[in-house]
């Protein structure tokens, strides 16, 4: 059974730092496309970055472009999302995402999802 377990999350001051991973087990391999997406409460879950696992190719979405990377340790199984110059908007659960589709953010495109890790900013 394919199982993605988020970790890292936690309360942080605007301005700093954040690294979330994710570790997938059940399969060999992750799946081709894996992505970090978020959900604020009231809002619609947004994709946030996504890499794809073969070629090392990544998208972001404007909004984290150049404050969030996403990495990935094939070794270990496991995609990172760094973040960094947190805002209070970055508040959300945040989630990984594995697929075999594409790095578009359709929610569709992924079949695998983690169960969220809490990430709050305080200004």
């Amino acid at each position: 059974q394919v199982r993605l377990v988020e970790s890292g999350g936690d309360s942080v001051q605007a301005g700093g730092s954040q690294r979330l991973s994710c570790a997938a087990s059940g399969y060999t391999h992750l799946s081709n496309y894996v992505a970090w997406f978020r959900q604020a409460p009231g809002k619609e879950r947004e994709g946030l970055a996504c890499i794809n696992s073969a070629a090392g190719d990544t998208v972001y979405t404007d909004s984290v472009k150049g404050r969030f990377t996403i990495s990935q340790d094939n070794a270990k199984n496991t995609v990172y999302l760094q973040m960094r110059s947190l805002k209070t908007e970055d508040t959300a659960m945040y989630y990984c995402a594995g697929g075999w589709i594409s790095c578009d953010f359709d929610l569709a495109n992924f079949q695998f999802w983690g169960q969220g890790s809490q990430v709050t900013v305080s200004s």
